[in-house]
């Protein structure tokens, strides 16, 4: 037989704050963005992690495509996607990815994908010829992956690196003290030796990271992350808040507020990051290509 909770110990969802509300996606463009991706059997971060920016970013006919299907070896405590064994791997992906980012005219695309720990080369074989397809095709659009932790394994690492994409992301999701519950298969050392490895083994490509807040970590905690990721020289961070996704994943200790947002930000430019983008709606690949022009931008002004 059921139970039910006595009242007093169910907890009352936070109410969303206006700052956190977006417009219901619906535009033309981002109806034909969603028949293209249905048409080419594509999946994309946008739907399978519930982005709230997915009206505004199909709108302009940008997308993060999630590469090595939609099924992930690990779970995340925050993450939508889903996860469990995955499908056979799909060989005609990088081709049909390429051939989005064609149609579609791009000039900027992120290209990121599921763990797949089940696989022998956790998948950097089918990054790399995604970046090679898209390259092919549209010569003139950058491309910025944000890959998985491969296990700490350097030789997966590097077959993405020296398929030569214009940015490196990964993220580092959360402070160390959350790590154990946030994520699954994750090590805060392994993402900071990731970020540090493709530092000195490509220096000429920038590294990117971002960081969720929300879960319960304190500014102390945040700032020494800010710190760490300074220290392996890591070039652009992005800040937002965590969302629940559903009622099974991890419940979200608070809503930070637009002024928290650019304190942090404020403080993360202090210590060097050549562009911080921070706000709650934030998201890693949230404006991609206008963070990476204002790291050029800087750099080349640095230069003179």
């Amino acid at each position: 037989m059921s139970t039910v909770a006595p009242l007093h110990l169910i907890r009352p969802r936070q109410p969303k704050p206006e700052w956190l509300k977006v417009k219901a996606p619906g535009s033309e463009n981002y109806l034909r963005l969603s028949k293209l991706m249905r048409g080419l059997g594509l999946n994309t971060v946008c739907e399978e992690a519930r982005c709230p920016n997915i009206g505004e970013c199909w709108h302009h006919g940008t997308a993060t495509f999630m590469i090595l299907g939609d099924v992930c070896t690990r779970a995340c405590g925050y993450c939508a996607v889903a996860h469990g064994r995955p499908a056979t791997l799909d060989l005609d992906e990088p081709r049909r990815v390429a051939d989005a980012v064609k149609v579609l005219e791009l000039q900027y695309v992120v290209i990121t994908s599921v763990d797949r720990d089940d696989l022998a080369d956790g998948g950097s074989g089918i990054f790399a010829e995604t970046i090679a397809r898209t390259r092919a095709l549209s010569p003139g659009c950058r491309i910025e992956v944000l890959i998985p932790d491969f296990q700490g394994k350097a030789d997966q690492l590097h077959t993405v690196l020296d398929a030569g994409p214009d940015v490196l992301n990964h993220n580092t999701e959360t402070v160390p003290r959350l790590y154990r519950k946030a994520r699954s298969g994750g090590r805060y050392s392994r993402t900071l030796e990731l970020l540090q490895r493709a530092k000195a083994y490509a220096p000429h490509i920038p590294t990117k990271t971002g960081l969720m807040v929300g879960l319960g970590e304190e500014t102390p905690e945040l700032v020494q992350v800010f710190r760490d990721l300074r220290a392996i020289e890591v070039d652009i961070l992005t800040l937002g808040q965590y969302l629940r996704p559903t009622e099974s994943h991890l419940e979200m200790a608070r809503y930070y507020t637009p002024d928290e947002f650019r304190a942090l930000k404020a403080i993360a430019i202090e210590l060097g990051f050549g562009h911080v983008e921070a706000g709650p709606l934030v998201r890693s690949s949230y404006h991609a290509h206008e963070q990476a022009d204002s790291l050029a931008h800087a750099a080349s002004g640095a230069c003179r």
